[in-house]
């Protein structure tokens, strides 16, 4: 399941007209990275880690969409963000990963 939700998050982000090549590989090689992360999580913590899985989908279709709807974006970011608070000990890359997607994406104006 999580496998399947993190590939929807990729096409999502392969398909998003608004971010250019560029920045679609920078942030693909994030979620690559957060893949993995999630996937180390889940041999220890499956819920938690599908629910990181499941609140990165919803962030990344609220952040990729084309007419964005601005309480979903930030409903979708803070539950991004709570998703993985607690972490910051025991799995730090994932936290940091968390924090650079948010930074790709506030630099490109999502």
């Amino acid at each position: 399941m999580i496998q399947q939700t993190l590939s929807q998050v990729k096409r999502r982000i392969e398909e998003a007209d608004s971010i250019t090549e560029e920045k679609k590989k920078e942030l693909l090689d994030l979620f690559s990275r957060l893949q993995s992360e999630i996937e180390k999580l889940a041999r220890t913590d499956q819920e938690r880690a599908e629910s990181i899985a499941g609140f990165t989908q919803t962030f990344a279709h609220e952040a990729t969409r084309k007419e964005k709807i601005d309480h979903l974006h930030k409903l979708s970011f803070e539950g991004f963000v709570a998703s993985v608070e607690g972490f910051e000990t025991s799995h730090p890359k994932l936290v940091e990963l968390v924090n650079s997607i948010f930074n790709s994406l506030s630099n490109l104006g999502i």
